[in-house]
């Protein structure tokens, strides 16, 4: 029932684990020198099947922790001011930080944290994307693994979502527009 609401498939779930792949071995091989476990951070709720796929593909010590942090809210515009609604429960002090998110919109959250998670002194703070979206962006923000870039349609599943349904989809589509547009009215 879900699939009839795409306009099309974008990544396959084929394409989605030869990336997520990649990015691992990218990663493992970037760290393999490092002395302490890698510190992932997952930002919640929609890059949770991404981080989860992902740091199994990290063949090195990894720690875990989440956060929620948003700059849009109930809304499907950023607002431009990023809440954190749930901080990380460990200390970073000394560790290399990556943080892993589903998909980087206009860059106001990503930027944000770049500039807070430093002040608690980790080792390093590196971002790791599935999706950008750079035709939006409204903040530069480094991208340091970056999945797929996008174009600037309304992408759901493997995470991303619709008034929080299509996340369990294993292929990101886009959604046909009458789904999230409302009709006019008469």
């Amino acid at each position: 029932m879900m699939q009839e609401d795409m306009e099309r498939v974008l990544f396959t779930e084929a394409d989605i684990k030869a990336k997520v792949k990649e990015l691992g071995k990218k990663i493992t091989a970037d760290y393999q020198d490092a002395k302490e476990a890698i510190f992932c951070v997952g930002i919640l709720k929609g890059a949770v099947i991404f981080y989860t796929d992902l740091v199994r593909q990290i063949d090195l010590p990894v720690e875990f922790d989440f956060m929620i942090a948003s700059s849009y809210g109930n809304s499907s515009l950023s607002s431009g001011n990023v809440k954190i609604l749930k901080d990380l429960d460990y200390d970073i002090a000394g560790k290399h930080v990556i943080v892993i998110e589903d998909i980087i919109d206009t860059g106001h959250t990503m930027s944000y944290l770049r500039k807070i998670l430093p002040a608690r002194s980790p080792a390093s703070v590196k971002i790791c994307a599935f999706l950008s979206k750079p035709s939006r962006r409204q903040v530069d923000v480094a991208i340091d693994y970056c999945g797929f870039e996008v174009p600037d349609e309304f992408l759901v599943g493997y995470g991303l979502d619709y008034a929080g349904r299509y996340r369990n989809l294993p292929y990101v589509g886009v959604l046909k527009r009458e789904i999230y547009v409302a009709p006019p009215l008469p």
